[in-house]
């Protein structure tokens, strides 16, 4: 499985004790997020900002290597209506880039209104403009990771009670 794009529920036939990367892949921006071992809770990571793809890959390669990252679940910008637009292309067309450059999996993620649920929520917490942009891309992301965690534990619940 190592290295290629693949369904989220495959990752979850990843070893235990084994932690996932979240990522929300912008045009300006790789934001970045990091699971607990026991693929529980999703924490904010780093932001990259974005150069030439394989300054960029090298970049996560690293850090996937330096947290013991097992798969990486990238946001898949679909439209309202479910369907895919330029964006969402984008994502694939990344993902199928970087798959041979890692050594883990890569499954996606409906980020459908992530940057946009996690924009209202620091603007509730009273941030400030430049604060926000600062911190959106790699909230973006752990929102991104979070979902795909919890629904990760709700097959493996499931499949513990069959």
């Amino acid at each position: 499985m190592a290295g290629k794009v693949v369904e989220l529920e495959d990752l979850a036939t990843l070893p235990r004790q084994a932690r996932l990367m979240g990522l929300d892949i912008g045009a300006k921006t790789i934001g970045m997020s990091l699971s607990d071992v026991e693929r529980i809770i999703a924490s904010p990571l780093d932001t990259i900002i974005r150069d030439k793809f394989t300054k960029d890959a090298q970049e996560l390669g690293k850090l996937i290597r330096h947290h013991a990252v097992a798969g990486l679940v990238l946001g898949l910008p679909r439209n309202m209506d479910g369907s895919e637009g330029p964006a969402a292309q984008s994502a694939r067309s990344f993902a199928r880039n970087l798959a041979p450059l890692v050594e883990v999996p890569l499954a996606f993620w409906d980020e459908r209104l992530s940057t946009i649920a996690v924009t209202r929520t620091l603007i509730e917490a009273d941030r400030s403009r430049a604060r926000r942009n600062l911190l959106v891309d790699k909230l973006a992301a752990t929102y991104i990771l979070q979902g795909a965690l919890d629904r990760l534990n709700r097959l493996k619940a499931t499949s513990a009670s069959d």
